[in-house]
């Protein structure tokens, strides 16, 4: 195929009716089925097969959170992903198949989510969605023996270096150097000054604090850490320990809730000053709390992704598309996630049958093909290395109250010059 076009793909999409289909929720309580015959056994139309794929059914899987600290993001990603599915199996399917998505809510929990990928990966052909960065990393080596096309919503950079396991868009060490980049450029934060960064333990804030220390040795500022557990609610002990060391500005590598006392608690403190987040740190609903006038003040957050309030024509099909399906439902981040995702799934089956070889290696060998994916909903990608981020390019979002979703684009995707030439570390 080359050049992967989604603009045509999601025009061709668009033409299609939706199929009234069981919702997420119904998935998720549901039994995995599917799952097809043995590895390399040819089908009555000449494609070989393998786990998950039957005559007539595509089995992907999606292990997300549903009920833990990640539940909103979880939700609005499922949805769109059978969404997505719908839509192309209300087309004809992909292959003369029929894509089946079975969900399984691990609730952030490490030890259910290695029950569900070991319940649901021997039936599937791809997992579609699997949130969490310990979760993901405890299965690493199973994933990559398993050849099972994983697409983490994670970026930590301990995800990179296996051939299964596709990270989109940036890493947070990538983001938060070109966090850093735009406080100097637009912020006024020069040589000499510090700043703070508050950041979870574990893969995500690690990751996180190897970009915004690479930056700031390079520019000649201070890192002033705080590092917490992702059970901590309480900010002010952090916001208290920033302002006795005068930082001018914070990064936020932690979730939702954490980002929320944070800013509200240093607003309250009078420690006015920015705040740059990870993709993973804002919500939409925070807006609805008493930090929501903090956050709306000067607080910015970095994504490879676009938000749902971008004005390309892509984006408003999805939106019209997911609202008319998912009526009254919040939307966020999670949305355009979910179903490009589901995407560079189903771009992977299409080119597989191409080549008559449905097999996970098969599967696989044309994911990895793709050069130049995506830039109708976030920036364009590169998946045929395995061992860097997809891409080094990173928005600038901002809070809005008014815009569909929550956040508006401040600046556009851009690499800044330290990110170009960053080394980034592997596993």
């Amino acid at each position: 195929m080359g050049k992967i076009d989604t603009r045509a793909r999601i025009a061709a999409l668009a033409l299609l009716s939706l199929a009234v289909a069981t919702s997420a929720a119904g998935c998720a309580s549901g039994k995995a089925t599917g799952g097809g015959g043995d590895a390399g056994a040819a089908s009555g139309d000449g494609v070989k097969t393998g786990p998950g794929v039957t005559a007539t059914t595509i089995t992907v899987s999606a292990l997300t959170d549903l009920t833990g600290p990640y539940a909103s993001f979880g939700k609005s990603q499922t949805q769109a992903q059978q969404l997505y599915f719908d839509q192309v199996n209300a087309g004809g399917g992909v292959c003369g198949r029929k894509y089946e998505l079975v969900v399984r809510d691990h609730g952030y929990d490490t030890q259910k989510a290695v029950a569900a990928y070991t319940e649901v990966a021997p039936k599937s052909a791809a997992i579609v969605q699997f949130i969490g960065s310990p979760m993901i990393t405890a299965l690493k080596q199973r994933v990559d023996g398993d050849k099972l096309l994983t697409i983490p919503m994670a970026w930590a950079t301990t995800l990179l270096g296996s051939r299964a396991i596709q990270v989109t868009g940036t890493t947070y060490d990538v983001d938060m150097i070109n966090a850093v980049e735009f406080l100097t450029k637009e912020k006024g934060i020069k040589s000499g000054d510090k700043i703070g960064h508050l950041y979870f333990e574990g893969d995500y804030g690690e990751s996180s604090l190897n970009g915004s220390k690479y930056a700031a040795d390079k520019l000649g500022l201070q890192i002033v850490e705080q590092k917490i557990k992702a059970t901590d609610q309480d900010m002010s002990a952090q916001v208290a320990a920033f302002k006795a060391a005068g930082v001018k500005a914070v990064l936020v590598s932690v979730g939702p809730r954490q980002t929320a006392s944070l800013v509200g608690v240093s607003l309250a403190r009078g420690m006015d000053v920015p705040f740059v987040g990870s993709n993973s740190a804002y919500a939409p609903q925070l807006l609805a709390t008493p930090a929501g006038p903090a956050l709306l003040k000067d607080f910015y957050y970095v994504s490879a992704g676009m938000p749902v309030s971008g004005k390309n024509p892509a984006m408003q099909k999805l939106v019209a598309d997911y609202q008319a399906k998912y009526p009254g439902e919040t939307l966020d981040s999670g949305v355009p996630t979910g179903w490009s995702a589901a995407m560079i799934v189903d771009e992977a089956m299409r080119k597989a049958c191409e080549a008559k070889d449905l097999t996970r290696e098969g599967v696989l060998n044309a994911h990895r093909s793709q050069s130049n994916f995506g830039g109708d909903l976030g920036t364009p990608m590169n998946f045929t290395f395995f061992d860097k981020p997809a891409s080094r390019s990173s928005y600038v979002l901002k809070p809005d109250k008014a815009a569909l979703g929550g956040s508006v684009v401040f600046r556009e995707a851009e690499v800044s010059e330290l990110a170009k030439d960053y080394p980034v570390p592997v596993g």
